[in-house]
């Protein structure tokens, strides 16, 4: 899959597309199909390494996304596949699949 990668901090315009491996859901966990991601001021900063939090490298920048449910982990309950959820997370979100 495709997904935003931030390998050294730098202008956000040098943040490129990268292949990933899918994620895998653990236990109590869902994937899901990326629609639309939020993107604001704060995803700059961290792409760019002047926000307070700098995350390890590499990572994919994000907060925020909505989209489908793809798979359920063990242990999920209250989610189907296909039910459309909206998301806050560390990083990621700017990716295929979440």
């Amino acid at each position: 899959m495709k997904a935003v990668l931030v390998k050294e901090f730098a202008p956000f315009e040098e943040a490129a597309l990268a292949d990933v491996a899918e994620p895998v859901p653990g236990e109590g966990e869902v994937v899901i199909d990326v629609v639309a991601a939020e993107a604001n001021y704060p995803d700059i900063l961290v792409i760019e390494g002047r926000y307070q939090v700098k995350p390890p490298l590499p990572f994919s920048p994000g907060k925020a996304a909505a989209g489908t449910v793809a798979r359920l982990g063990p242990g999920v309950s209250g989610l189907a596949v296909g039910d459309r959820v909206a998301v806050q997370v560390e990083y990621g979100a700017y990716a295929e699949k979440l």
